[in-house]
Parts: structure tokens; C-alpha cells; sequence
């Protein structure tokens, strides 16, 4: 456990994080699931930020209240989700991440190690949802929440079963089958809140708008930027595009600035330099390679089929 100055809490090992929450010792040095922690006595309750060398996953039950999600706040009735990836900041002193080992049914810590050799070791990091901020959290209906917990639960007694050749292979397979109901489940969010999701979009359509449209050239808006605007972070708003419109946070960029290209080329006399500029990019050749990759047409080509 490492901290300077005012950094974050670091644990590099499941032994030093069980040791500091004063949890019981890990039965195995690589992965440990915590199990209704709140009821424990002499757990310490988180405070600050921590970051974590291993793999987090934490179930919230029913609980009162509502939870922010984006711009807005929603229910939280049947409990969700929290994911974390190593070396991920958790928690600021006044988080819903905070308090998550002390108001969790369940967590589960992985460290990467514990998936060597298995196909997984790769396929977890093409999971979005490890990078979603606490106020992203994966909300569960009823059905889905008995799911989750029953998974939790198989995985709970591998664990405290007699370890033997298979134990790591099944473990490792049983934590594949939570992830893949959790992306499922996650596309069914992003579907199913239409009203917050359309929110989202016409709010990034008037961000792209508004910095288009502003005479001083402020360089192409990146996805982090778009996101922190959103008040959501960039993972969640590239995966909640792309399911809602087949693009990601990029390519939605690529399509307004083509559009705002074909524009100012078709109604203004503009040099295509002076496009450029206007449109962030710092070179002129930049902006007409990618105006052709995209359309197949030179700026110049597209400006003279108006003539």
C-alpha cells in the first residue's frame, strides 16, 4: 500500500486492500469474493480516493434513493453493478464508489494474474463498462438481479470449495458468463432508457453544433472532451452511441465534420486552407486526405460539382 502526499491510496496486491478495509485475509492470493461485508465487524469504511491493482466487481442491492446517471437522476430499486479495471481511481470521500466494500452484497477482486493463460486475460479489456464512472453503474431488474447474484454465488463456492486442477478453469469460466450477461444487460440499458439516451444524443449534436459553428478555430473536439461535457465518460458514450446508432463517439466527430466541410465548401468561397483551419485541422493536406477518404471526393472536386 503506497500513498504520497495527496495521491490516492494504491494496493497492489488483494492482501494489502483486505488488510487496510480490516477484511479477513484472501483464501487466495489472486482472486477473493467478499460476501454481505457490511456485517462484518471492524471493517473500515473507505475514505479518499484508491486505486487498485486488480480487477473490481461490485453488486449494490436494493437500496432507497435514486442514483445520478449522466445529467439526470433514475432508480436504483433492484440494485446494480459497479465495475473497475487495475489502476483505476475509485472513490473521491463523496462517491457512490466510496462506500462500495461496506454497502455490497457481493465484490469480487481479480487480479489479473489470476487469468493468465486463459483467453479471457485479453477479452476483459474489450469491456467497456470497466471504464464507466460510478454514476454508470448497471441497473438490474428483478430477473436480471437473480441472475447475477446466482452466478456470484457459483463462484462463491468454487471458491471455498477444495482447490484442485479445474478450480482456476472454472472460476475463470463462471467470471466469463457474469461479463457476458453484464454486456448484455448493459445494451438492454441503453435501449430500454430511451429517454435519457435521447438526451444524451441531442446534447452532443448541439455540443457539435456550437463548437462548429465558432469563428475561432478550437481544434477538432476529441471524445473525452464531448464526454466530460456530458457529464458521462467517454467509454460509456462511445458503447451507448453504438448501440443506439451503429457509431461510435468518433465516427459521430467524423460525420459533423464532413458535414460542416461539405457546408462551408458548397455556400462559401472559402479556400479549402481556410476550411481547414476553420474546421480545427492544422494542415490543410490533413483535412483534404481525410475529406476524401470520406466522401471519395477532393475538397476541391466536391466544390466544383456545384459549379
Amino acid at each position: 500500500m503506497k500513498k504520497k502526499g495527496g495521491s490516492p491510496l494504491k494496493f497492489a496486491s488483494l492482501s494489502e486492500a483486505h488488510r487496510a478495509f480490516g477484511l479477513p485475509m484472501p483464501r487466495h492470493p489472486l482472486i477473493s469474493m467478499l460476501n454481505n461485508v457490511g456485517s462484518l465487524t471492524g471493517v473500515a469504511q473507505p475514505t479518499g480516493s484508491h486505486v487498485l491493482n486488480f480487477y473490481k466487481i461490485s453488486y449494490k442491492p436494493k437500496r432507497k434513493g435514486r442514483l445520478r446517471y449522466g445529467q439526470g437522476y433514475y432508480d436504483f430499486d433492484e440494485g446494480g453493478l459497479l465495475f473497475a479495471a487495475p489502476n483505476q481511481i475509485i472513490g473521491n470521500g463523496n462517491t457512490e464508489a466510496d462506500a462500495a466494500e461496506t454497502c455490497s452484497l457481493y465484490t469480487l477482486l481479480i487480479h489479473p494474474d489470476f487469468l493468465l493463460n486463459h483467453s479471457l486475460s485479453k477479452k476483459i479489456k474489450q469491456y467497456g463498462f470497466f471504464s464507466y464512472s460510478a454514476n454508470e453503474a448497471l441497473h438490474l431488474s428483478e430477473e436480471e438481479k437473480q441472475i447475477i447474484i446466482s452466478i456470484f454465488e457459483m463462484i462463491e463456492s468454487e471458491l471455498n470449495s477444495r482447490i484442485d486442477d479445474f478450480s482456476q478453469d472454472v472460476v475463470v469460466s463462471q467470471l466469463e458468463l457474469l461479463l457476458n450477461y453484464a454486456n448484455r444487460f448493459y445494451k438492454r440499458q441503453f435501449i430500454t432508457r430511451k429517454a435519457a439516451s435521447n438526451d444524451i444524443l441531442l446534447k452532443l449534436e448541439d455540443i457539435l453544433t456550437k463548437h462548429f459553428d465558432n469563428d475561432q478555430s478550437t481544434g477538432i473536439p476529441t471524445v473525452k472532451y464531448l464526454a466530460d461535457q456530458l457529464n458521462i465518460s467517454s467509454s460509456y458514450l462511445s458503447d451507448m452511441l453504438r448501440i443506439l446508432t451503429g457509431k461510435n463517439a468518433q465516427q459521430h466527430i467524423h460525420d459533423k465534420l464532413i458535414e460542416k466541410g461539405k457546408e462551408m465548401l458548397s455556400t462559401t468561397s472559402l479556400s479549402v486552407g481556410e476550411v481547414a483551419f476553420a474546421l480545427g485541422f492544422e494542415h490543410s493536406q490533413s483535412f483534404s486526405k481525410f475529406f476524401k477518404t470520406k466522401t471519395k471526393l477532393s475538397p476541391l472536386e466536391f466544390r466544383q460539382s456545384f459549379n
